[in-house]
């Protein structure tokens, strides 16, 4: 359902697919290419939320913060993630199950293992794979983790053209 909210209806650009098992509301933009999954929650109640070029958002997650959110181009969003980051630079990838709590700042090119759970107001450089509960910096991102976020972004824009181009059916099948 994309619904607005206090007379602002949320900005989707016409290449995005969002399932209909999805609840997009308020200030919401979501930018080219992006998807995003059945039972995902994008809230916008409290700030304006902006969604990059070719980012998906995965089954079951929840964007949502107590300020402005903004999730950059080619960004992965792993399935039953939650996020309440302040900024989620390109190209970063972000596990199943994890938590990035509000005020945290996300580095391009960086990796968030599944499971990692963010303090607020963190501030996580460029390039690092973080792990953890609480999630702390492990490493640096190497090719291979780079060439992995470019792969499953591949992997969602080919399954959200599948997807848009197969309409709902109705009732009678």
């Amino acid at each position: 359902m994309i619904r607005s909210l206090d007379g602002i209806k949320p900005d989707i650009h016409p290449t995005v697919f969002v399932s209909e098992f999805a609840y997009v509301v308020g200030d919401v933009t979501i930018g080219e290419g992006s998807s995003v999954w059945p039972g995902v929650v994008i809230r916008a109640d409290m700030g304006k939320i902006v969604i990059g070029k070719y980012t998906n958002i995965q089954d079951n997650s929840v964007v949502h913060g107590d300020a402005d959110v903004e999730i950059g181009d080619h960004v992965v969003i792993g399935h039953r993630v939650l996020c309440h980051a302040k900024e989620v630079s390109d190209r970063v990838l972000i596990g199943n199950g994890a938590t990035i709590n509000d005020g945290v700042t996300i580095g391009e090119d960086s990796v968030l293992a599944s499971g990692t759970m963010v303090l607020d107001n963190m501030k996580i450089p460029a390039r690092s794979i973080v792990m953890g509960v609480p999630g702390r910096a492990r490493g640096q991102v190497e090719q291979r983790h780079i060439d992995l976020t470019k792969y499953y972004c591949g992997v969602y824009i080919e399954k959200a053209k599948r997807y848009k181009a197969n309409a709902t059916l109705d009732s009678n099948g």
